[in-house]
């Protein structure tokens, strides 16, 4: 698998490029590293062959979140709203580079991340049609109102496959925000079953941080398979 590094402004990416013609393309947000932590579990679970792009150094509270949330605790930072920012910088530069780089033009293309990557990801699918396939692992589906803005909007293109994940003890928490994430995945999930949307919803050991590595390669395969 060739490896490919490339920057669009203050973004890093690398693309892990199939040897196979028209593979297709899965764009990761990453929050730490390259990705290839991720990479090593897809093989390990034998994942289908495509491309991946991992795109980092991103703004993490600013890049992935559609809007203002403030801090969730004394110690945390706000979130500043900077999705659409990021969305265009993606769709106008990072995603072209991308395909300019593949061997033949993907089969589709599809998106996917971890905590708030995830959201950014479902939220995406709102904002444009770029993408056919949606990963969303613990997603932070918690955040203000974005169910609510979810269940009244409609997505620019409906994905031919959904995946939504989260672990079994992210619930246990003291914060009234964060301990509404299953509740609000499920009720989302149920939603876009109701449209028609081929989901996979699915509940993991653990709480938040526990094999990210792990839970984000089975979602990526889910959508390839």
């Amino acid at each position: 698998m060739e490896r490919i590094y490339f920057a669009c402004g203050e973004k890093k990416a690398v693309l892990y490029g199939s040897e196979q013609p028209a593979a297709p393309l899965i764009i990761l947000n990453h929050y730490s590293d390259d990705g290839e932590s991720v990479l090593m579990e897809m093989q390990k679970l034998h994942a289908p062959d495509c491309s991946l792009l991992v795109v980092g150094n991103l703004n993490w509270n600013h890049d992935m979140t559609p809007w203002y949330c403030p801090p969730l605790s004394k110690n945390d930072s706000p979130c500043t709203g900077g999705a659409d920012e990021y969305l265009d910088l993606l769709l106008t530069e990072i995603l072209p580079k991308a395909k300019e780089l593949t061997n033949g033009t993907p089969a589709f293309t599809g998106i996917a991340g971890y905590s708030l990557a995830g959201l950014f990801a479902l939220y995406a699918a709102y904002r444009c049609d770029a993408f056919d396939r949606v990963a969303s692992m613990s997603g932070s589906l918690w955040f203000p109102d974005f169910k609510e803005y979810a269940l009244s909007h409609e997505m620019c293109r409906r994905p031919s496959k959904l995946y939504l994940s989260l672990g079994d003890r992210e619930t246990h928490t003291r914060n009234r925000v964060l301990m509404t994430v299953q509740q609000n995945t499920g009720e989302l999930a149920d939603h876009y079953r109701g449209l028609g949307l081929a989901v996979t919803w699915e509940l993991n050991p653990g709480n938040h941080f526990k094999d990210s590595a792990l839970r984000t390669a089975k979602g990526i395969k889910a959508i390839l398979a």
